[in-house]
C-alpha cells in the first residue's frame, strides 16, 4: 500500500504535461520484470524497480528501464516501513516514454521534482501533442507546473504546416513576376 501511494504521488506529479483528467480515477499499478527494492533512512524511503518498469494509472503510462521513487517518512525512525508523508522525488531512466491524454513524452532521464514543481528531461527529450499536431525537442526540456512554462535548450519545433502567406496571383496588389518586372537602367 505504502509503494502505491509513493508511486501514486509520483504520477501526479507528472501533470504537468497538461492533459484533463478523467471522470474516474484507476489505481496505480508498478510492475518490473528485474528486482524492486525499498530501503528506509530515519528521514526517507526509497522505492527502486529494474528492467521493462510499467507504470499505469489514472490516464498514465510510463515506460522506463530504471526508476527510483523518493518518498519523506515521518513517525517512528526505527520503523522498518515508516509512514509516508509526501512525494520528493522521481527518476526514471532507459528508454523513458510516458503517455498521458493527447501527449507522448520520451527520453533518456526524466526527473520530477515536485518541490520545484518541475520535471527535467534529457537525453534526447521530445513532447509530441497529437491534438495540436505539434512535436518539441532539444537537449534538455524543462517543465516548470506551477507557472505553465517549458523551457527548450536548443528547440526544434515542428507544427502543422503555414498555409502560403505570400500574395495570391492575378489578384490587386500582387507583386510583377520577374520577367514582367521593369528593368532599371544602371
Amino acid at each position: 500500500m505504502m509503494l502505491r501511494l509513493a508511486v501514486l504521488a509520483a504520477v501526479l506529479a507528472t501533470t504537468a504535461l497538461g492533459a484533463p483528467k478523467p471522470a474516474e480515477d484507476v489505481t496505480t499499478t508498478v510492475t518490473s520484470d528485474g528486482e524492486g527494492e525499498m530501503v528506509s533512512t530515519d528521514k526517507e524511503t526509497t522505492i527502486t524497480f529494474h528492467n521493462n518498469v510499467v507504470v499505469t494509472g489514472t490516464d498514465l503510462r510510463l515506460t522506463c528501464d530504471y526508476l527510483q521513487v523518493i518518498v519523506l517518512r515521518v513517525g517512528d525512525p526505527t520503523a522498518a516501513i515508516g509512514k509516508l508523508e509526501r512525494f520528493k522525488s522521481l527518476l526514471a531512466t532507459g528508454n523513458v516514454h510516458l503517455v498521458q491524454g493527447a501527449r507522448d513524452a520520451a527520453c533518456g532521464r526524466a526527473e520530477v521534482l515536485p518541490g520545484q514543481d518541475r520535471i527535467i528531461m534529457t537525453e534526447d527529450p521530445v513532447i509530441v501533442d497529437r491534438d495540436q499536431n505539434t512535436r518539441i525537442r532539444g537537449k534538455k526540456i524543462t517543465i516548470i507546473r506551477g507557472s505553465r512554462q517549458v523551457l527548450v535548450e536548443e528547440p526544434i519545433l515542428e507544427g502543422p504546416p503555414i498555409k502560403d502567406l505570400g500574395p495570391a496571383k492575378g489578384k490587386p496588389g500582387d507583386a510583377p513576376s520577374p520577367s514582367t518586372a521593369p528593368k532599371s537602367s544602371p
